[in-house]
C-alpha cells in the first residue's frame, strides 16, 4: 500500500455537488492506494502508520491529539511515469481488490477510536483542504 499523508487544518470531499466527507480542525488527509499484492498485513501496517506517525503540532500523532483522518482512495499513487507521456496504471490494484483494502484502513482507524471521514470510491471527487505547514509524507508499506 501507498499513502500520501498531509497535515491539515480541515478538509472535505465533494462528489457531484454533495459533501460526502469532512474533517474540521487539525488532522490528516490520507490519500490511499493499493497494489495487487496487498492484504491484511499491509492494511494493519498502514493503519498503524496513519494513527501513530508524529506529524501534528508538538510531534503528536493523530491518536495522541484526538484528531480526525479523511481517507480518500487514490489509485493514481501507483501511476508509473518512467516511459513516454502517458502514465501506466498497471501497478494499481483493480477496484474489486482496492476498495475493500482502503475501506479496511478506514475501519481500522475507527477501531482505534479515531474520527474518520471518507471520500467515495471510484467517484470523481473534489478534495478541498487547508494544508498545514505544508507537511506531507509519502508512506509505502
Amino acid at each position: 500500500m501507498r499513502a500520501v499523508l498531509q497535515r491539515i487544518d480541515g478538509a472535505r470531499v465533494v462528489v457531484e455537488g454533495e459533501e460526502v466527507g469532512r474533517i474540521d480542525g487539525p488532522g490528516v488527509l490520507a490519500l490511499v492506494a493499493a497494489t495487487h499484492a496487498d492484504g491484511d498485513a499491509e492494511v494493519a501496517t498502514m493503519t498503524r502508520k496513519i494513527a501513530e506517525l508524529r506529524m501534528l503540532d508538538g510531534e503528536a500523532s493523530v491518536e495522541d491529539a484526538g484528531a480526525g483522518v479523511l481517507v480518500v482512495s487514490q489509485f493514481t499513487l501507483y501511476g508509473r511515469t518512467s516511459k513516454g507521456r502517458r502514465p501506466s496504471w498497471s501497478d494499481a490494484a483493480p477496484g474489486a481488490i482496492a476498495e475493500p483494502l482502503v475501506d479496511a484502513v478506514a475501519a481500522g482507524l475507527r477501531e482505534r477510536g479515531i474520527t474518520v471521514a471518507t471520500g467515495r470510491f471510484g467517484a470523481h471527487m473534489r478534495v478541498v483542504l487547508c494544508n498545514d505547514g505544508p507537511f506531507t509524507l509519502v508512506v509505502d508499506v
